[in-house]
């Protein structure tokens, strides 16, 4: 990872930033996310200073960014699992084309196993579509391991998703 990146949990102040890399998020990868670029673009500028205020604290909801001069290049979401007081979910996993490969995401899934175990979730999970075979390769590369059976996409029916699941 690059001398200049740094990896932090979001902060009050954020929103601006976190809006940016929402929205090339969902630019460069529609398919991978629930929410839409049209209805991310809708949002409030209140609507997201009130998202990363949540998220900048407690142990139950939280996002992680990679921050390199003053831009967010990653992104990482995370909330406790309703039902299973031992896992941890990631969500809005995302690192920005031209600083993939470099150990941003490892950063920051890094990040959320810390924040995870000091709210007592040994167990973190993610689902990933099937056909992105970049994504799940890059999990694998990180410990987790596909478990139990495919799942319907959230909004695209058509689509299946994994489960993959590994230590915090």
């Amino acid at each position: 990872m690059g001398e200049h990146v740094t990896i932090r949990r979001v902060t009050a102040d954020d929103a601006g930033a976190f809006r940016a890399i929402r929205i090339e998020m969902l630019a460069d990868a529609p398919l991978a996310f629930v929410t839409t670029l049209a209805e991310a673009a809708e949002h409030k500028h209140g609507e997201y200073v009130a998202r990363v205020s949540r998220a900048s604290r407690g142990g139950n909801y939280a996002q992680f960014v990679a921050e390199l001069d003053r831009r967010f290049v990653g992104h990482v979401g995370a909330y406790a699992l309703p039902g299973d007081p031992n896992a941890t979910m990631l969500f809005s996993i995302y690192v920005t084309p031209s600083q993939r490969g470099n150990g941003i995401l490892e950063a920051l899934v890094d990040a959320v196993a810390a924040w995870s175990r000091r709210s007592g979730r040994p167990r973190l999970e993610l689902e990933v579509v099937t056909t992105n075979e970049r994504a799940v390769r890059a999990y694998q590369k990180l410990g987790f391991l596909v478990e139990g059976e495919t799942a319907p996409h959230p909004t695209i029916p058509t689509m299946r998703e994994l489960r993959m699941v590994r230590p915090a």
